[in-house]
């Protein structure tokens, strides 16, 4: 028998001074029995990041041929793309050429060695931001995960507040490719 997903109920505060986005965001997210939690929270860290009034979750890992968020027009053509992770050169151009944008928020052990060596491989795609933030701020809010989730994220001049409880952690936005 296959090990169930794990629902979490997401409130996040946004306020995106770069922007003017200010949000009361809810959403209702599945994490995949083979799921990390840090991708859990980047997910949703990107969800914050990226976010738009359309904006929502797909099946995530469980599908492979859509990314970990999107927005999708009614005529459902999509509009934004955005993955976390450090997914293939391929994947990305891939998704350039089926939506109007694409976004990644780049996280994980080998963070540095996949710039160094797939980020160049990204340079001609004019449709495509990759940021990345501070990986301890992903790890902190994992190991402090609970199915109820509340934050509040506030984004200005490029850098992300996060307040969890009595916590608050910071992070620059580091914009690797395009512009936020």
């Amino acid at each position: 028998m296959a090990l169930p997903s794990k629902v979490y109920k997401a409130f996040l505060q946004l306020s995106d001074v770069d922007h003017g986005v200010y949000e009361t965001l809810q959403a209702t997210v599945a994490q995949h029995p083979s799921e990390t939690a840090e991708r859990l929270v980047a997910r949703l860290l990107a969800y914050a990041i990226f976010h738009e009034p359309e904006l929502t979750f797909t099946k995530g890992i469980s599908a492979t041929d859509e990314p970990d968020l999107w927005v999708k027009r009614a005529d459902d053509r999509v509009s934004l793309w955005v993955e976390v992770g450090l997914p293939e050169p391929d994947r990305i151009i891939k998704a350039s050429r089926h939506s109007e944008r694409v976004a990644l928020l780049a996280y994980g052990r080998q963070l540095d060695t996949w710039n160094q060596q797939q980020l160049p491989k990204l340079e001609k795609v004019a449709n495509l931001i990759v940021i990345s933030i501070a990986p301890a701020i992903i790890t902190k809010l994992a190991s402090q995960l609970e199915r109820s989730i509340t934050w509040s994220v506030t984004i200005t001049e490029g850098t992300l507040y996060l307040t969890c409880g009595e916590e608050t952690l910071e992070s620059p936005l580091l914009v690797k490719m395009g512009s936020r």
